[in-house]
């Protein structure tokens, strides 16, 4: 459901008691922290309990499972979840009350109003990005307020409320959110269409990015990154209206560049190059050479802040990662398992390139669970293809909006380049488990891939192989072609 933003935003402290309609997602969750921890009255429902309802209830919030019209009494402001429908009882209850009516990007434009606002960007690596500017920041002696569409590893939490005047958030282009923020300073880590059910064209989605740029206020900046021919199309296009441009990545023209990059298992070491001066190493503990560009965007942007190269290279090094993002999960005797929100076929890639690396000498099984019908439709071929760097893949239906007839999991199957008795469609939820747990042998590396729910995957693949006798291990090498 998409709620336009209003004439003008009104400052979180006055929109009196909050009401969240869908309080449970990563992006309500975190502005209710914000609003609890600065002691205003919140409430929300969602569809099911979870963690993170027993956290916002700890925190002092009313929450509730299902969605009743009578959840509404005594509320002032209802924010609601792009998620929800326009016919969600709880809205439609608002609307006949004449309640105040926000969307999450004008519940988070509230609640930055007044700070110095750091807003990242991109198709991919916003999560990520954020929280290591986050991280580099507090170790700089800072205490930015911040939200992210993911929970620290370290602390469990998505979103603070600081008490310095710098707020890093997570900026979502998914529904062009990110066009209601003013930020200081805008970080894009690339430009690769995506959400072409919200967008009308893929150079539709690049002008959005165009006009995120022309958001930054008087005397802030852009960081991009010139490696990615979209990031760099609209940094080049920004300087050339006049907006102060700073530039990261492997390429000789970036302003702050990433050499001698170090790649191991688990981690990487790179050093970074300022303007042509070499100031010194950063040491990522988290796998994958992308995390290397994400730091370096987090570097920029904090050096653009003011704030000290080497604390922020410190910072960086200390980061610990955020859930979903290449997430150990647990082993069973030497098989592995980890998980990654992985979605859109980039991200895929960059993540089972650091799933191979991880791998050493075992292969890599992927259960791969595709985020919405729409990105499905239209990226099918390319879904299947970045799969292909998998040894074994078990591709299951799609889920997180509406179905659309036609569009399953099998739709991407015929794309994955490895052999049929490589790859399962499996249609049962129960019977996913066993599909992986049938295929891997000792010294795999198990990673459960894509939308949210998949992630309740891994453990019952652990279970699954922990019970059994290695003998059985790989018994689905023989499997016959079930692609069907």
């Amino acid at each position: 459901m998409i709620i336009p933003p209003p004439p003008e935003i009104i400052p979180a402290e006055k929109l009196g008691h909050v009401h969240f309609v869908g309080i449970g997602g990563a992006g309500l969750s975190g502005i209710a922290r914000i609003m609890l921890a600065r002691g205003m009255t919140v409430s929300g429902s969602d569809v099911k309990d979870s963690p993170t309802l027993t956290a916002l209830r700890a925190l002092g919030a009313t929450v509730y499972v299902g969605h009743d019209p009578s959840h509404l009494d005594g509320v002032d402001t209802v924010v609601v979840s792009t998620a929800i429908k326009e016919n969600n009882p709880e809205v439609v209850e608002a609307r006949r009350r004449g309640l105040l009516l926000y969307s999450r990007a004008s519940a988070l434009s509230a609640v930055m109003d007044g700070r110095r606002v750091a807003a990242v960007s991109g198709a991919h690596g916003k999560t990520t990005t954020s929280s290591m500017l986050a991280v580099a920041l507090q170790h700089c002696g800072a205490d930015p307020s911040f939200a992210i569409g993911g929970n620290f590893n370290d602390t469990g939490t998505n979103a603070h409320d600081g008490t310095g005047d710098i707020f890093v958030v997570e900026a979502d282009e998914s529904d062009r959110a990110f066009l209601q923020y003013s930020p200081e300073v805008a970080v894009i880590t690339n430009v690769d269409p995506d959400h072409l059910d919200m967008y009308e064209s893929r150079e539709d989605y690049h002008r959005a990015f165009d006009a995120f740029a022309d958001r930054i206020v008087p005397g802030g900046f852009l960081v991009a990154c010139i490696d990615d021919p979209g990031a760099r199309r609209v940094a080049e296009a920004a300087r050339a209206r006049g907006i102060d441009v700073r530039t990261y990545g492997e390429s000789p023209e970036a302003d702050v560049r990433v050499d001698n990059v170090q790649l191991h298992p688990l981690s990487s070491t790179f050093d970074l190059v300022v303007d042509g001066r070499r100031v010194g190493s950063v040491d990522v503990h988290v796998a994958g050479r992308h995390y290397t560009l994400n730091a370096a965007a987090a570097f920029t942007a904090g050096l653009g802040l003011g704030f000290p190269s080497a604390q922020l290279r410190e910072g960086l090094s200390s980061y610990t990662g955020t859930r979903r993002r290449f997430e150990y999960k647990g082993s069973a005797g030497d098989i592995r398992v980890y998980d990654d929100y992985g979605h859109h076929p980039t991200e895929m890639v960059a993540t089972l390139r650091a799933a191979r690396s991880a791998a050493g000498d075992g292969r890599v099984v992927v259960c791969f669970r595709p985020l919405r019908h729409t990105r499905t439709k239209f990226f099918h071929k390319e879904l299947g293809e970045a799969l292909g760097l998998a040894d074994e893949v078990v591709v299951m239906d799609p889920t997180g909006d509406d179905p659309i007839p036609g569009v399953t999991g099998a739709l991407i199957v015929p794309h994955i380049p490895l052999p049929a008795e490589r790859i399962v469609y499996e249609r049962s939820w129960s019977a996913a488990p066993v599909r992986v747990a049938e295929r891997v042998r000792p010294g795999d590396l198990v990673l459960t891939l894509g939308a949210p729910d998949v992630a309740l995957i891994g453990p019952e693949v652990l279970e699954l192989v922990g019970g059994r006798d290695d003998a059985d291990a790989g018994a689905g090498d023989n499997d016959q072609d079930i692609r069907g």
